[in-house]
């Protein structure tokens, strides 16, 4: 019978080892040599020709956790190799071996260069990293409550950041006193985040989770790039994706997790390409990978506050930093979501009231009532995703029709399921609860008739306000604050903007040259993922005619 290899830890045939091999070097390494320490940057990429490598992980409480044994013909590394983030593990000789070395700017070059090795090695890094997530293999503890709002925010930033780590539910888990009774920690203190075995942070901001996981490490931010690119939704992973792939020197400035807000997205099904459709998540994973894949580099959980538009080039500030400079900009910073103009009810945020359907947030709710609101796609698209493990999903919509705001298939898969009531003409007026949201009051807007629920969760989709106010007067809004770009802008923007050039803006352009904007942002925006990377897409495209000038 023969052995159906495994696609997270291929074995390179002969020819394949020898093309690695013209690009590194011939290594010897002793029993017990450590290769690679944990928390390492820009570790090696190794291919071992001789002998065993095992891959290890330190324990929270002391030990090691035992991951994977490397043998001849295999190569190491996951998707950290090609953001030369911390090494999430150790790894060590087992025996006398020997191994190819190659640095990690050789194996981007492999990658972008060797399409059947890229194959191979992408796919692996994707299943690894894949693997280490959901068997919580990371250098991260949480210890937490799921009816704790700090720690869904946590779970969700980490989550979202496809980062692995183990999540101790103090609800659940009864040995959770000897893992906090060894980090001297009280239950005051939950959220706990525990770093690298050794550090803990209590109910950490997600810029302090991201420094002490070294999220950006190795993002030299004193580099004047060709491309910075402001937000990584489809819009801006898409410009990284094209830019980084024809040559430019690309970062990226996300302020939260990449994905924007299409990836909180439980199920996209109108994506060309994916006939069963996607999770906005897992979209926006692979393009973050892909990204990577070409070079480009990304800052997290820290937001671009002003950009300095009275010199070239560029430069944009950025929370706690020092201005990044780029030649050109790309802002795809994407709009905020718009809370309801209810009393109180910003303080069930993550203990009942959630802006984003996914996985996370449906296992909180499961068998019980929950409450959507919006008539937009996103809100279909929760609702839908919702009803298959809820009770009952109140779908709560103002108007009194979904028909001119939601995509057909998903207004009839509403109107055929059950476990759905779509209330039309209404709003809520009132939340309440203990800590936590417990109950909802909802008015029709027609008949004045009020309703009170017994509901502990709701989603709230009701659209989103762009995030342009860290531009001050640089670039020339809609009034309603979108960005203005090409055959949008008029000759009295232009003339008020001091538009410096003959040529009038391309396509996609602002009232500042060189600077674009995509995404959610742009005034006049098509509000589809395709939309979006297409933009993104064609943006890099008159970059290069801008970077010519």
């Amino acid at each position: 019978m023969a052995v159906i290899a495994d696609p997270a830890f291929p074995v390179l045939t002969p020819a394949q080892m020898a093309r690695i091999a013209s690009r590194g070097h011939l290594r010897s390494v002793h029993a017990g040599e450590v290769m690679v320490a944990a928390g390492s940057v820009n570790v090696p990429f190794f291919v071992v020709t001789r002998g065993r490598l095992e891959i290890v992980q330190a324990a929270p409480m002391g030990g090691e956790i035992p991951i994977v044994v490397h043998e001849t013909g295999q190569f190491t590394g996951e998707v950290n190799m090609l953001s030369g983030r911390p090494s999430l593990v150790l790894m060590r000789a087992m025996e006398p071996a020997e191994v190819v070395e190659m640095t990690r700017k050789d194996l981007l070059d492999v990658v972008q260069t060797d399409s059947e090795l890229s194959e191979i090695i992408m796919r692996a890094y994707i299943l690894r990293r894949v693997a280490l997530v959901s068997r919580g293999f990371g250098d991260a503890v949480l210890i937490g409550s799921s009816h704790c709002a700090g720690t869904l925010r946590i779970r969700e930033f980490l989550t979202r950041n496809g980062y692995p780590y183990r999540n101790v539910d103090l609800d659940r888990e009864d040995s959770v006193q000897d893992l906090l009774d060894h980090f001297h920690v009280s239950i005051a203190d939950i959220p706990v985040l525990i770093c690298h075995g050794k550090d803990f942070l209590r109910n950490p901001s997600n810029r302090q989770i991201a420094d002490c996981l070294g999220f950006n490490e190795g993002v030299d931010e004193a580099e004047v790039r060709d491309l910075i690119v402001i937000g990584a939704g489809p819009s801006g992973l898409a410009a990284a994706v094209y830019g980084a792939s024809e040559g430019l020197e690309v970062l990226v400035v996300e302020s939260h997790a990449p994905g924007g807000q299409a990836g909180s997205s439980s199920k996209i099904e109108n994506y060309l390409g994916f006939p069963t459709g996607i999770s906005g998540q897992d979209l926006a994973g692979r393009a973050y990978t892909q990204a990577q894949k070409f070079g480009a580099q990304m800052i997290i959980a820290k937001g671009a506050t002003r950009l300095a538009c009275d010199r070239k080039p560029y430069a944009i500030e950025i929370d706690d930093g020092p201005k990044i400079s780029a030649r050109t900009v790309i802002i795809a910073s994407g709009a905020a979501y718009r809370r309801l103009a209810v009393e109180n009810l910003s303080r069930f945020e993550g203990a009942g009231v959630y802006y984003g359907a996914t996985v996370m947030e449906a296992q909180l709710c499961k068998g019980e009532d929950v409450a959507v609101v919006g008539g937009g796609n996103s809100a279909g698209q929760a609702a839908v995703f919702l009803a298959q493990t809820t009770r009952r999903v109140y779908m709560l919509v103002r108007s009194g029709s979904l028909a001119d705001t939601m995509s057909r298939y998903l207004v009839k898969r509403i109107e055929d399921n059950p476990q759905i009531e779509l209330v039309l003409n209404t709003q809520i007026t009132a939340a309440d609860g203990d800590g936590r949201l417990n109950r909802l009051e909802w008015q029709n807007m027609t008949t004045g008739v009020t309703t009170v629920r017994e509901v502990k969760h709701l989603f709230v989709m009701t659209g989103a306000d762009p995030c342009t106010g860290w531009l001050g007067r640089c670039i020339a809004l809609d009034a309603n604050g979108f960005i203005k770009t090409g055959p949008d802008l008029s000759p009295e923007d232009l003339a008020e903007a001091r538009w410096p050039l003959a040529r009038h803006p391309h396509l996609l352009e602002t009232s500042l040259p060189g600077v674009f904007a995509v995404g959610d942002v742009r005034a006049g925006n098509i509000k589809r993922v395709a939309s979006a990377v297409g933009e993104g897409s064609i943006a890099v495209a008159f970059v290069h005619r801008a970077l010519h000038e």
